[in-house]
């Protein structure tokens, strides 16, 4: 009998949803908490409840200043500098319950409430620190910190101090780029990636990284993890068939080197190993 895969419904959910057209943020980014949610109908009660509170928190809202008096003095919404490894800085349902969270998915909040209010947010993704931006101007915002205000020198700042970048490292425009929705949602996933890799959480991980492959990523980094992801839980079957139909993908050859289709096979043999 096969074993039965728990995450298979919200992964594939998600993939559908990033297949095509650009998603929109709030669906997307529920998609990836559902797979935290064993359970579907908790989580579509949990997506339920999230979009009622995006939906209350833009009543009334104004404006720019309004939205931020909104959701960092009325909501009291905070950056988790104290856990901020913890898993749940990185679901959107979790960070609107707990008015805490990391700063891409405060972003995520601020940006969805903005839309509904009316009031035009755009995600900027900084290294080191996702930031905000009111489209086609420099005023920049940190959610993290309670929406502090930030010009081209408190980036700058604000970058160093995130990234330990020294003075060697030019900064620019080109450091504060407009993420697309599939990018912010890439960057969520990386981030759940972090948390899971560091407790050893074998089934989050599994979820996270089948989620990220499909966010249009081809090379082998992310089939080698995942294919230790369903070893470590003794699926070695699945890990072997799994890296050796990447490696017989359609063109793989031409756009992978032959070293690394070889470590891969090497790994798909390492895997097949424990069967025998």
């Amino acid at each position: 009998m096969s074993r039965p895969d728990r995450a298979a419904d919200p992964v594939t959910r998600f993939l559908r949803l990033v297949t095509g057209p650009e998603p929109a943020l709030d669906e997307g980014a529920l998609a990836i908490a559902a797979g935290a949610e064993p359970d579907p109908e908790v989580a579509a009660e949990s997506a339920r409840r999230a979009r009622a509170t995006l939906d209350e928190l833009a009543e009334g809202v104004t404006g720019l200043e309004s939205l931020l008096h909104r959701l960092f003095t009325e909501a009291g919404f905070t950056g988790n500098a104290r856990t901020y490894g913890d898993p749940r800085n990185s679901l959107l349902p979790d960070v609107l319950e707990r008015r805490t969270g990391i700063p891409i998915t405060l972003s995520v909040v601020a940006i969805e409430v903005g839309r509904r209010a009316g009031v035009d947010l755009e995600g900027v993704g900084m290294p080191g620190h996702f930031l905000v931006r009111v489209p086609g101007t420099q005023r920049h915002l940190d959610v993290f910190d309670r929406g502090r205000r930030l010009d081209l020198a408190g980036c700058e700042a604000l970058f160093r101090a995130t990234t330990g970048a020294g003075p060697d490292v030019e900064f620019g425009a080109g450091m504060l780029p407009r993420t697309s929705t599939r990018q912010i949602l890439a960057r969520m996933l990386e981030n759940l990636r972090a948390s899971y890799g560091r407790s050893k959480d074998h089934a989050g991980l599994e979820w996270v990284l089948r989620m990220r492959l499909g966010l249009r990523h081809q090379g082998p980094e992310l089939i080698r993890e995942l294919g230790d992801v369903l070893a470590a839980q003794a699926r070695w079957d699945e890990a072997a068939r799994l890296m050796e139909s990447w490696v017989e993908g359609p063109g793989r050859g031409s756009r992978s080197g032959t070293e690394v289709l070889d470590q891969v096979r090497i790994e798909a043999r390492r895997h097949r190993a424990h069967l025998n």
